[in-house]
């Protein structure tokens, strides 16, 4: 049911439009720093309304990822994905995975959030290339996140899958080993990857520091 087994590296960073204006750094700065730090997949998550302003980041992003041979997901929003030819990335209360998959019959990438054993099972029946399960700790980038999975039920789901498991919720360069010793093929990272002074040079250092600790713990 899945176009394509997807070959997800150990860091899913997440480009995340609201932290990012908080902390007074471009969307796009800081998607170049990532990818000057070797991160071969991108997410852009924006969720609050899209302007002009936010496609046309994104847009610039999508030229980004494809001067560098990386992969951009787009978080939610399956009209922007199919504009910018780029993967997609839903949740539970966004379009069923089947009807994403038709309108996205050329993007290369489908993924599905998932934060339960049911929704996690179910996921696994459908047209997706990979499955988030999160969130793994406890998160503070939604305001009202669902209960914490942890690292055993991570452990027990991972080995079930056949699909890809990417870790979601809290992860740090500290926990990561566990999440990756759990089963989970990548963890998505968030508020872990950007320095509350972010520069496109701090950045750039997180993420580079992100790449050392996946090279020493997943080859």
């Amino acid at each position: 049911m899945c176009c394509l087994r997807v070959n997800l590296p150990p860091v899913y960073p997440i480009v995340d439009g609201p932290l990012l204006r908080a902390r007074e750094l471009q969307l796009t700065t800081a998607a170049e720093a990532l990818l000057e730090a070797g991160m071969r997949i991108l997410q852009f998550r924006w969720k609050d309304g899209y302007s002009r302003e936010v496609f046309a980041e994104a847009q610039a992003i999508a030229g980004l990822c494809a001067d560098c041979g990386a992969l951009l997901v787009v978080n939610d929003r399956i009209d922007v994905a199919m504009l910018l030819g780029s993967g997609a990335h839903i949740g539970q209360d966004d379009l069923p995975p089947a009807a994403a998959r038709k309108l996205l019959s050329t993007v290369p990438v489908l993924g599905l959030s998932t934060h339960n054993e049911e929704q996690f099972l179910a996921a696994l029946q459908q047209p997706a290339d990979y499955v988030a399960l999160g969130p793994v700790f406890g998160t503070s980038s939604k305001l009202n996140p669902d209960p914490v999975v942890g690292t055993a039920e991570l452990r027990r789901l991972a080995a079930l899958s056949a699909l890809p498991v990417v870790a979601i919720g809290g992860i740090t360069r500290e926990n990561v080993p566990e999440v990756w010793r759990a089963g989970a093929r990548s963890a998505a990272v968030i508020g872990d990857l950007y320095p509350h002074e972010a520069t496109k040079a701090s950045v750039r250092e997180r993420a580079e520091e992100w790449m050392r600790i996946a090279h020493e713990h997943c080859g």
